[in-house]
């Protein structure tokens, strides 16, 4: 694995360490390769300028060790991605299309819905599939300033950014899993989340994932998720398939739960974090008193 920092790892398609032409004409012209047009996520300061960042350095559950973190779900479209799920759920299907952004009613959209027509083109068989990534806090893009002005990362400061694995996967992801899950149920059919292995394994250590299980064609909601590994080969990251988990509408219940019962603090527990934090703040007195219901001095 290719040792990498805190700092975007993939803009525009290419890794940051890329020198090549077709790299810096991608970084000029705000090109996605994975779209085949000019990358859709604009700054919100400037519009007409594009964030650019596919993947970027992080930790994840509190650990020392740096990951390459998908932000962006334009990311996850590799041809390898697509052919994944026509290997693990369409073998069967003859003639395979696939159709974005399709309405599911009362749930919103659809990323993609993978579609079996005849020679008609008339709709035999669908499989609803949406593409979760990660998001941030705070702002990476200063990095994508120093790529396109200097060709590489500078020493100056640059404002710190976290990655918001709680929205993006327990809140997000959850909420779309349990409405959209719902309605694919109801016609005995299956949703397909695709995600990084590293949404998985920050939902196995916050969440009630007791439900989550290997893959069960019976139940309506799949989590297919991909590892970003480095190719020093042809000098590239690219997605590799990790694993199938499904679950039950119950089992996302219990994820967007939160942690397992057994991991519930005590009342005694909350009011020690009570007068921890009443005492940090000023609110409560730092006395002998206030300490006896929790020591923690």
């Amino acid at each position: 694995m290719k040792i990498i920092g805190k700092y975007p790892i993939e803009v525009f398609g290419f890794d940051y360490e890329n020198t090549t032409e077709s790299c810096k004409l991608a970084r000029k012209q705000q090109y996605c390769k994975y779209i085949k047009g000019t990358c859709v996520k604009p700054r919100k300061s400037e519009p007409q300028r594009k964030v650019g960042i596919c993947s970027l350095g992080s930790t994840v559950n509190k650990s020392k060790e740096i990951h390459p973190v998908i932000i962006c779900p334009q990311r996850f479209k590799e041809e390898s991605m697509f052919e994944t799920i026509r290997q693990k759920y369409l073998t069967h299907w003859n003639n395979v299309k696939w159709i974005q952004e399709v309405n599911i009613g009362v749930g919103g959209n659809v990323d993609y819905v993978a579609v079996e027509v005849d020679e008609y083109d008339r709709v035999i068989d669908f499989l609803c599939v949406e593409i979760q990534a990660a998001g941030t806090t705070g702002t990476p893009y200063p990095y994508v300033n120093d790529l396109i002005e200097y060709g590489k990362y500078t020493n100056t400061n640059k404002p710190s950014y976290g990655i918001n694995w709680a929205n993006e996967f327990t809140k997000t992801m959850m909420q779309q899993a349990y409405k959209k899950g719902k309605i694919v149920e109801s016609w005995n059919r299956k949703i397909v989340f695709v995600i990084q292995d590293l949404a998985i394994e920050y939902m196995q250590a916050t969440s009630d994932c007791s439900l989550l299980t290997d893959y069960n064609r019976d139940y309506p909601v799949d989590f297919c998720s991909f590892t970003l590994l480095w190719s020093q080969d042809v000098g590239q990251w690219y997605l590799s398939f990790d694993k199938i988990r499904s679950t039950t509408i119950d089992g996302i219940n219990r994820i967007i739960g939160g942690a397992n019962v057994s991991e519930y603090p005590t009342v005694q527990e909350f009011i020690c974090n009570i007068v921890k934090k009443g005492i940090a703040d000023g609110i409560l007195s730092n006395n002998s008193y206030t300490r006896s219901l929790c020591e923690i001095l």
